[in-house]
């Protein structure tokens, strides 16, 4: 399936797309990875798919903690991980992300391409990059049957 190009020309356009992405029923066990710079805004977006699955409380970037467990009103389990300071395969291991990643649930990742080797492929990649005016040009890729089914979700 080609790649979908949008833009988010503002942080509503980011809230747009996310409250999209919220109503797909394939999201609620998928995997999405989020690419970009530093600042491109793959917390924000996270931050909004979150508010628009539910989540309520605060929502940071998993920095230092690697993953943050979210749960939405409806019992949905979410992992959001931030794998820009891993390094160390047995921290994988160790911290028991093969089991976060083999359960249900919505897993989200920010800075994939550090466990790359580790990780299972996404169903599911958004590229977040920062153009003139911070304008954010997002291309999202499927690489699963489920990646496929929110992809078409999106194109409708």
């Amino acid at each position: 399936m080609p790649p979908l190009e949008i833009y988010w020309r503002s942080e509503s356009d980011t809230s747009t797309f996310a409250n999209r992405l919220a109503t797909l029923p394939g999201l609620r066990n998928a995997y999405v990875e989020l690419h970009g710079d530093l600042g491109a805004g793959k917390t924000t977006f996270v931050r909004h798919l979150l508010r628009a699955l539910g989540v309520t409380g605060r929502v940071k970037s998993p920095t230092y903690a690697v993953v943050e467990p979210h749960e939405t009103p409806d019992g949905l389990a979410i992992w959001h991980f931030d794998f820009y300071r891993f390094n160390d395969p047995q921290e994988w291991e160790d911290a028991g992300f093969r089991d976060l990643f083999a359960s249900n649930g919505l897993k989200l990742a920010e800075w994939p391409e550090k466990a790359a080797e580790l990780l299972p492929p996404a169903d599911l990649a958004l590229t977040i990059d920062v153009m003139p005016a911070e304008v954010r040009r997002v291309s999202l890729r499927a690489s699963t049957p489920l990646g496929i089914q929110l992809m078409e979700g999106l194109r409708s």
